[in-house]
Formats: C-alpha cells, structure tokens, sequence
C-alpha cells in the first residue's frame, strides 16, 4: 500500500503540472518508475499507458468549455498519430543519448524563445487556416508525432508552442488541444504500440491512472480559471526544466 501511495502522489504531481503548463509530464514521472526500479524500456510502456488518463482528466474538464473545434481536431490527429506510431516503433531499437541532448537544448530555447515574447499567446488571433497552413502545420504535427512516439517527455510543450506560433492559439486554447489530442489520443496510440513491441508494469498502473486522471483534471482546471499569463509562466519554467534534465542526463 505504501508503494501505491507513493506511485500515486507521483504521478499526480507530474500530470497536474503537465495538464497547467502543456506538456512535461515524463519530467517527474518517468525518472520515478525507473528510480523505483523498472528499466528503461519497460518504464517508457507504463508512462505512456498512465498518460492517457491524463489526457482524459484533461478532456473532461475542457470540454465543459466547448472550445475544441471539430476540424481542427482531426488534423491533429490524423497528423500526429502516424508520427506516434513509427516513432515509438524504433524507440526501443535506438540508442538516445544524442537525440536527449539535442531535444534539451531545443526545448529550453523553447522556454527562452516564450520568455523574451511577453505577447506570445496572450491572444487569441487567427493564422494560417488555409490549405498550404493545414498542410505545414500538419507536416510539422507529424515531425513532433514521431518525437513524442519516441523520446520521454516534453513534446507535448512542442505541440502547445507551435499551435501558438503558427495557428495563433492563446496559451489557455493551446494547452487544452495539446492535453486533448497528444494527452489522449497521441498517447494512447503511443502506448498500444509499445505494450505490442516491449512489456508494461502492470502492478503499478491503477494507482498511475488514478494520479493521471485527478492531476489531469485538477491542472486543467487551474489553467481554465486562471488565464494565459500563469499557464506562460508555468511553460517556460517546465521547458527550462526538461531541458536541464535532458541535457545533463
């Protein structure tokens, strides 16, 4: 009991900082179940499996708000979920060490980048919805598919910063999608494609969902009620964070 209690308070700490700033779930979760003893591989199926609670706390909570548009919705889909599924079926296969370091340095200039743009998703304007837009922000959702499928944590930030940058969502709109479709659905495909090739833990995955789901829902939750501004803040500092760990290793 004192095991799934601690498993649980893990992952309800990781995923309500995740679902408030748009990603960075893996930052506390996954070092935590291999510190606690799984390896890699199998550590990296049974966080992808705990994260689809995530992504369904998330979508309880959001859709209260009715402000998923249905259009946009399968685009990110239809875009990311191929790139999940071939990136999670070479992952297990590929050594990572490089690929982290270059992802860390790429994912703190993310939080530098939202930092010196004060104006950066604070309003929601409309960009590029038209063909050529959908086809390279898809193209662009499918590249970061195939990094989330892949990598452990933090590209669900990618995904929040690139609605924002090219299709001009605020923070509060961009968070919501990307807790939605990468929480939910990227995940989940994610997740099915590892528990195919490799094994989950599955002792441990009742308490990881239920700490997913409250902290899903709990950190969606802040993000709607207390704006754009506290969600900024809490994207770069998780964006620094990832960063610094994955760089350092």
């Amino acid at each position: 009991m004192t095991e799934q209690f601690l498993i649980f308070i893990i992952s309800l700490v990781a995923n309500l900082f995740s679902a408030l700033s748009g990603g960075g779930a893996g930052l506390i979760q996954l070092p935590a179940l291999i510190f606690l003893g799984l390896p890699f591989g199998l550590a990296l199926a049974t966080h992808k499996v705990a994260t689809i609670a995530l992504g369904l706390g998330a979508t309880v909570r959001h859709l209260k708000d009715n402000r998923i548009e249905r259009d946009f919705a399968l685009i990110m889909i239809f875009s990311g979920v191929p790139g999940v599924v071939i990136g999670a079926s070479f992952i297990l296969q590929v050594p990572d060490q490089l690929a982290k370091l270059a992802l860390g340095l790429l994912t703190m200039g993310l939080g530098i980048y939202s930092f010196l743009s004060p104006a950066l998703g604070q309003e929601y304007r409309l960009k590029n919805r038209h063909l050529r837009g959908y086809i390279i922000g898809g193209l662009v959702l499918f590249i970061i598919g195939i990094l989330n499928g892949s990598l452990t944590s933090g590209t669900g930030l990618f995904v929040t910063l690139w609605l924002i940058r090219w299709f001009g969502f605020d923070y509060k709109l961009a968070v919501a999608y990307t807790l939605v479709f990468v929480g939910l659905f990227w995940n989940a495909s994610g997740a099915l494609t590892l528990g195919l090739l490799g094994d989950i833990y599955w002792l441990w995955i009742p308490a990881l969902l239920l700490g997913s789901f409250i902290g899903g829902y709990l950190g969606a939750h802040l993000s709607i009620v207390k704006g754009n501004r506290l969600i900024k803040r809490s994207f770069e500092l998780v964006t620094l964070l990832i960063g610094l760990k994955l760089v350092i290793g």
